[in-house]
């Protein structure tokens, strides 16, 4: 211990003589330039790398998790719309709406299969899919039963029918909407990580320090040896400079990507699935009042709320969405639009059932003309979403570009810095033997 501590003075003493020769200025200044050539380096691969991996996995996993979460939601609540629609057709239901209805949760159960595998084991999230996979099932079983009932008859289909749509609006959706959320989160998360601010911070200023190394170093050799350039140096500047403006541009550029994702993708991809879930809840509401023959009841009042939501301007519908994109702005208007022309012919099955004409409100409401404005509310909602989800791939995909050659081509760069500036001080030391 003793002798550890001795042999540290001396250490200090010897490098501190250096600075009194020029042979020993000169080895520091080789020291210096070799270890922020040799930091520099280590930080690229670094910087690179974490960025990289960042981007990757934004694209590969946390994005594609929320779209699979919207599906499992989306999905969900247009099964329990379609069952209830089918539901109010009596009899045997129309073949369309099993299709669909099967369709949903057949679109719901690969979702969940996907999104156990993108989830760690344990969360929130993890608890979710584990609770959205055994309900799924039983809900099948119950609006089972209620078919089964409805064809024979039986006024107990309806309330089979209500016990699924409490399950799925109680158990199933908000778990969906837990999900959405944590994969929401994730995403927000995966930015910052895309991004490796620290990482890219200490590497922009290690390239900043060896530049200055660089530069005072010739400064340096230029008064003593009254030379003005020293080739190895000048050249191992150049690289330098290129390393910096490379890399700035490189990184710079992601992060505009990052940003452009994050601000025109994943905030209206949010938005606009939350629109879509919140027209098919409506949808549904207007089924299920019609089917438990509950006039102005539960269902009906989350209708009027809902509407109102949808309606609200800077709500999820009604945004600036064109200032994104003008054909997605127009989507969006058509969509808004169609939604108050669906709101108006609700109104109008209101009044019928109101008035005592349940079988004309029930004819009205899963007729051909409001189930075609509906439809095409749903169909603008559809192209909007993947429109955007589309720009998000994109996006994503050029913010990757360059990372590779940072992650590789930045250490090899510092080496070839660390080469050239040993070299040219050498030479400069070669004169004093």
């Amino acid at each position: 211990m003793s002798t550890a501590l001795a042999a540290r003075p001396g250490v200090v003493r010897r490098v501190g003589r250096l600075r009194h020769t020029s042979p020993g200025r000169l080895q520091l200044l080789i020291a210096t330039l070799l270890a922020l050539g040799v930091l520099t380096g280590l930080l690229a691969g670094v910087a690179g790398s974490s960025a990289r991996a960042g981007t990757s996995d934004l694209g590969d996993r946390a994005q594609p998790l929320l779209v699979e979460a919207e599906t499992i939601y989306s999905s969900l609540a247009d099964a329990d719309t379609t069952a209830a629609q089918a539901f109010l057709a009596g009899g045997l239901e129309p073949s369309t709406l099993t299709d669909n209805y099967d369709k949903d949760l057949a679109r719901a159960t690969t979702a969940l299969t996907s999104a156990a595998r993108r989830t760690a084991e344990d969360g929130s999230a993890a608890d979710a899919v584990r609770t959205l996979s055994a309900g799924v099932a039983q809900y099948s079983a119950l609006v089972a039963t209620a078919r089964a009932n409805n064809r024979q008859g039986l006024p107990i289909g309806a309330s089979y029918l209500s016990e699924a749509s409490r399950l799925n609006r109680d158990t199933l959706q908000p778990q969906a909407k837990q999900l959405f959320t944590d994969a929401q989160r994730e995403v927000e998360d995966g930015y910052g990580r895309a991004g490796a601010l620290g990482w890219v911070a200490l590497l922009l200023l290690s390239l900043l320090a060896l530049m200055v190394a660089l530069v005072l170093t010739q400064r340096y050799l230029s008064r003593r040896t009254r030379r003005t350039f020293n080739i190895p140096l000048v050249v191992a500047t150049v690289l330098t400079a290129l390393f910096l403006i490379g890399s700035f541009s490189i990184l710079l550029t992601q992060q505009a990507r990052l940003d452009r994702a994050a601000n025109q993708g994943s905030l209206p991809v949010a938005s606009i699935a939350e629109s879509r879930i919140l027209a098919l809840q409506a949808r549904g509401d207007e089924a299920l009042t019609l089917a438990g023959r509950a006039g102005s009841g539960p269902y009906e009042k989350d209708f009027t709320v809902v509407a109102e939501r949808l309606s609200v301007r800077g709500g999820p519908m009604v945004n600036s969405y064109g200032d994104l994109d003008p054909a997605l702005g127009r989507m969006m208007t058509r969509a808004s639009e169609g939604f108050q022309q669906y709101v108006t012919a609700h109104r109008d099955v209101r009044a019928l059932d109101d008035s005592g004409d349940y079988e004309g409100a029930v004819k009205l409401a899963i007729g051909k003309q409001t189930t075609g404005t509906f439809e095409g509310v749903r169909a603008d909602l559809d192209k909007a979403y993947e429109n955007r989800k589309a720009f998000f791939t994109d996006e994503i995909g050029a913010a990757g570009n360059g990372l590779g050659v940072l992650t590789v081509g930045g250490p090899l760069l510092a080496l070839a810095v660390c080469v050239l500036a040993f070299l040219g001080i050498r030479v400069r030391l070669e004169e004093y033997r």
